[in-house]
């Protein structure tokens, strides 16, 4: 569905992104994952084709190239900064972008009518965005990424300062679209998000690709041991091992094993291995 080859782009002395080279499935979520000023936004930027990379290529759906407006009318996006008017209404940001889009009349009232519906903002269409919590704005600048029905959807930190039950609709939404045949980039700081939503993981810093696969295979490329943690006949074991189904069994004949747990490596700990500890700011 996209395509990014050996992308470039240098903010004077600063590197943003480094020779990045990926490809997204049609029908995927894949998760965009990164420290602070790890080149996620500019990646996105040149993808939705409102950066020019300053060297590489950005291919949509197999020849395209989302700086074509043609192209682009294929792609959706809400990006970190909510892109809406506070001084109107929910409905009103709604019709303004869908025109932007060229949708009007009857078309538009029904796209506006079911974006609103999809993100569990029908009863609050009138009021004007200003008296809407983060999570609601968050919820609308979604919406507002769906009136064109675009086949790709780009995700930018979709859930930043939201409550936990937005959180909680903004992924079943996110699921939705993909249940509807709909590709998504995800960018996120939240390791529990990328493990509950995306199909594969991307992990980049310094505008260079780290890792990608998906959580298993990440967790097993780059995690480390597990823990196994048993009790045997009173005592306590701790074990570091790649195989804890062995050391169990290991354990268990020599002897009738009382409980047991695993303690996996977690994506959170592949992201500090890769990109380190360090405070970004």
């Amino acid at each position: 569905m996209l395509t990014l080859t050996d992308l470039r782009k240098r903010y004077g002395a600063t590197v943003a992104v480094d020779g990045l080279s990926l490809a997204v499935n049609p029908g995927e979520i894949l998760g965009l994952l990164g420290p602070n000023g790890a080149g996620k936004s500019t990646t996105v930027g040149m993808a939705v084709g409102l950066l020019s990379p300053d060297s590489g290529k950005v291919e949509f759906a197999g020849g395209g190239n989302p700086a074509d407006p043609a192209v682009r009318r294929r792609i959706g996006l809400a990006p970190q900064a909510l892109s809406l008017y506070e001084a109107l209404s929910g409905e009103e940001n709604l019709n303004f972008f869908g025109r932007l889009y060229g949708v009007s009349g009857a078309a538009l009232d029904a796209r506006v009518d079911a974006a609103l519906a999809f993100v569990g903002l029908i009863e609050r269409r009138k009021d004007r965005v200003s008296a809407y919590s983060g999570g609601m704005q968050r919820r609308l600048n979604l919406a507002a990424a769906l009136l064109h029905e675009p086949d790709l959807i780009l995700l930018d930190e979709p859930t930043a300062g939201v409550d936990p039950q937005s959180r909680n609709q903004l992924f079943d939404n996110i699921e939705a679209l993909q249940a509807k045949g709909k590709t998504l980039i995800y960018t996120t700081h939240y390791m529990e998000e990328a493990e509950r939503l995306c199909d594969r993981v991307a992990i980049i810093d310094k505008g260079k690709l780290l890792a990608l696969g998906t959580v298993d295979e990440l967790i097993a490329a780059h995690g480390g041991s597990s823990v196994l943690l048993a009790r045997r006949n009173g005592e306590e074991f701790r074990i570091e091992t790649l195989d804890p189904l062995a050391e169990l069994n290991r354990l268990a004949a020599a002897g009738p094993v009382s409980e047991f747990r695993v303690e996996r490596a977690t994506l959170e700990q592949v992201f500090l291995h890769l990109t380190g500890r360090a405070l970004r700011d």
